[in-house]
């Protein structure tokens, strides 16, 4: 239990018979900590939205300022990024905040956080960029590779620039991936290492004579936990935030390619 890695161990909570399915093979079809993680952020989505949407009013109660206010935030992202195109994305990228916002808060009380897991953040980044391929093609057909012919570049440096410009978007899901899961995983690793900190100094101290002398460090880890549990709280949100906002960035660039809005 002091291993600040266990908490990110997928586990069998409910274990099903294996299937083989037609083009996806063998399955294990075994519920797992990471199902129910999912599954109770998804719950918790629909019924807040419920609750802060029925009845609403003229003015709003606790539950309806806070959708509305949530509603607002990424409403303005999308609006101030993408331009007047940007209510016809609003929902995907609305979506993908309140998934990540919900598993990553479900993570500071529950025993698994789903955000800390690569699949999952790199499943929400793939989606993404996915979405921004199509919309490229859709809206600008072969047009969409001119994101990599940068005009404003000298035509001899053109070539080289595009070819940054185009590692630089195959990067893209990576570094969405990665930032999530990285600042989810490190985050949780060390509010589990100050907290065992708490916890083993506590036991020695309680042991009497110069075991009196770990007091302070167990304080000073508390004190550390505390301020630890009230940043990740900020960066729950924070993260869930840029995802939605460089989501936006990502859409923008085939949404409005070779003008603004």
């Amino acid at each position: 239990m002091a291993d600040p890695i266990h908490q990110f161990a997928v586990q069998k909570v409910v274990d099903l018979p294996d299937v083989t399915l037609p083009l996806l093979g063998y399955s294990d079809l075994a519920i797992t900590n990471s199902h129910i993680a999912m599954t109770v952020a998804f719950a918790a989505i629909v019924l807040f939205l419920t609750l802060a949407t029925s009845g609403a009013k003229v003015v709003p109660g606790r539950l309806q300022a806070a959708g509305e206010q949530l509603f607002g935030i990424v409403d303005g992202v999308t609006d101030s990024i993408i331009g007047h195109d940007g209510k016809k994305y609003f929902p995907f990228v609305f979506t993908l905040f309140l998934l990540i916002l919900a598993m990553n808060l479900l993570g500071m009380f529950l025993s698994f956080t789903a955000t800390s897991q690569l699949a999952v953040t790199a499943t929400f980044a793939l989606l993404t960029i996915l979405l921004v391929i199509g919309v490229g093609f859709a809206k600008n057909g072969l047009g969409f590779f001119l994101l990599f012919w940068p005009t404003s570049a000298p035509l001899a440096l053109r070539p080289v620039v595009g070819a940054i410009e185009f590692l630089s978007f195959l990067l893209r899901p990576i570094t969405l991936a990665l930032r999530l899961f990285g600042n989810m995983l490190g985050g949780h690793i060390a509010l589990k290492i100050f907290a065992g900190f708490v916890v083993s100094m506590g036991a020695v101290a309680f042991g009497g004579g110069l075991g009196l002398l770990a007091l302070p460090v167990a304080a000073l880890s508390m004190g550390m936990v505390v301020g630890l549990t009230a940043l990740e709280f900020l960066v729950a949100f924070l993260q869930a935030f840029v995802f939605a906002v460089l989501a936006s960035i990502y859409l923008n660039d085939v949404v409005n390619l070779g003008h603004g809005h």
